[in-house]
């Protein structure tokens, strides 16, 4: 009876969403899966990434999220998006259609990012208080697959610091904001499917199994 209620009541939209997100929400659910069968060059991957005021999803706030889209083999910079979750203050309603804006611009995609167990706990929080939705992607973990792709460039896990400079890519000084760590990580996804193609793993689905078996072979040997 448990689990029939779960699976009954899982993504049950909160009693406080406007008019309007409930509209846009139904939208994302209805959004049709990608064929992950697909050649990369026919998929779009979403990449992205987060500030936050800690390491700790359960504690700790997310502050803004950015993703910008590859496909085709490349960024497309009219594809992009930005949240600044700080700067929504109390305005509660403002922050749900943000969110929801989040999800219609992933759509079902892969998603790319660094270091999903951070990224992903903090987005399926978010996306679980405000707007009830558990926040399911399917990822594709940089930080776990560059060193199983470039094992002569690095063969365990690294800071995103290191494949920046392994790759040549200038990152400018300072601290980087969201989006401009979305950028670069999207140039280096790039590079990383050119290392694919090579390795003979052609499609979307090929990418996300190969990105599960180096997470999981990475953390149990």
């Amino acid at each position: 009876m448990l689990n029939l209620k779960k699976l009954l009541f899982k993504d049950a939209m909160p009693a406080h969403l406007s008019a309007d997100v409930r509209t846009a929400l139904e939208s994302w659910r209805a959004m049709p899966a990608p064929a992950l069968d697909e050649v990369h060059f026919h998929t779009r991957y979403v990449v992205v990434e987060i500030t936050s005021s800690g390491v700790n999803s359960e504690s700790d706030q997310l502050l803004s999220i950015a993703a910008t889209s590859v496909r085709q083999s490349t960024i497309l910079p009219d594809d992009a998006f930005f949240v600044d979750l700080a700067g929504q203050g109390e305005d509660a309603a403002a922050l749900d259609r943000q969110l929801v804006a989040f999800l219609q611009f992933v759509g079902k995609c892969p998603v790319v990012t660094y270091h999903v167990s951070y990224v992903s706990g903090f987005l399926q929080r978010a996306l679980r208080e405000r707007l009830g939705v558990d926040f399911q992607a399917q990822w594709v973990d940089l930080a776990w697959l560059l060193p199983a792709m470039f094992s002569d460039r690095g063969s365990s896990i690294m800071p995103l610091d290191h494949w920046i400079e392994v790759f040549g890519f200038d990152a400018g000084n300072g601290r980087r904001s969201a989006m401009e760590n979305t950028l670069m990580l999207a140039r280096i996804f790039q590079m990383l499917l050119v290392r694919a193609v090579g390795k003979q793993i052609d499609t979307a689905a090929q990418l996300l199994d190969e990105s599960r078996a180096s997470t999981f072979l990475r953390r149990t040997h």
